[in-house]
């Protein structure tokens, strides 16, 4: 089911409302390749889909935003056993643009703010304005979430790393509390350092266990809850996966990591 609200150009200078809409997609319902000479933002309802864009393919669900820049080539498609339902609001604009739009944003909390824009059916000489007030609300919304650079993300997820390695935290705790698409922060981190953040807790959590078993002397059941694995085998099978030896043999050695 579709629907599309018929929006007047009304050429604002700034930012210009030109579509408004909302569906839910069939299985595999896909659009695209195609590009588009103004911003497209959809927002996810429910369900899930891919993104692609610029090389970069997106498995994206509830709560999130897939952004489309006026240039970019792009392609999305509907999951096929859980097709998603979602809004989007098109616009142009002749100036910059109060916040960053990176491809992926998650933002469960401008769902509030996509609903309102359905109200647009509302009003008929003023649906091009009341879309725009909503699209200033959006950016509002996303400026008042803080406007981070890429460093700050990545400094961030290594903090996050290096202070909770003990606990079972996977990359999607890392990217939920950045706010970002978990194969959206995957791509950033390897972009910045050289290996996906999974592979990076996966090393820090064998050099810090490397350093309580030869320093600290510490055993290797508690060893193993120290880096946050909670079953010794699978940490043994780890272990010795990257150094070649099992802890107890590494341990042996007496060698620091």
């Amino acid at each position: 089911m579709r629907r599309d609200s018929i929006i007047s150009n009304q050429s604002y200078k700034g930012i210009n409302p030109v579509l408004f809409g909302t569906q839910k997609c069939a299985p595999r319902h896909s659009f695209g390749p195609v590009v588009r000479n103004w911003f497209l933002i959809h927002y996810i309802i429910s369900g899930t889909g891919i993104f692609r864009t610029e090389g970069q393919e997106y498995r994206l669900h509830a709560g999130e935003m897939f952004v489309i820049h006026p240039g970019q080539e792009t392609y999305y498609e509907a999951d096929s056993l859980t097709p998603w339902h979602y809004t989007w609001i098109g616009f142009t604009s002749d100036m910059p643009l109060p916040v960053q739009l990176p491809p992926v944003i998650h933002a469960p909390t401008a769902g509030v703010i996509f609903q309102k824009m359905l109200d647009c059916e509302m009003h008929d000489k003023g649906r091009s304005a009341f879309l725009c007030a909503r699209i200033w609300e959006l950016f509002t919304l996303l400026l008042e979430r803080g406007e981070k650079k890429e460093s700050d993300y990545i400094q961030h997820a290594l903090d996050c790393i290096h202070s909770e390695y003990v606990e079972p935290i996977t990359v999607e705790t890392i990217a939920s509390r950045l706010g970002l698409n978990r194969s959206y922060f995957s791509t950033l981190f390897k972009s910045k350092m050289g290996v996906s953040p999974k592979r990076y807790l996966f090393e820090y959590r064998m050099r810090m266990a490397a350093n309580f078993l030869t320093e600290e002397k510490k055993s290797v059941s508690v060893t193993a809850n120290s880096v946050g694995y909670t079953d010794i085998f699978n940490f043994s099978k780890m272990f010795k996966q990257y150094y070649g030896v099992s802890p107890m043999e590494y341990a042996k050695q007496e060698k620091p990591f």
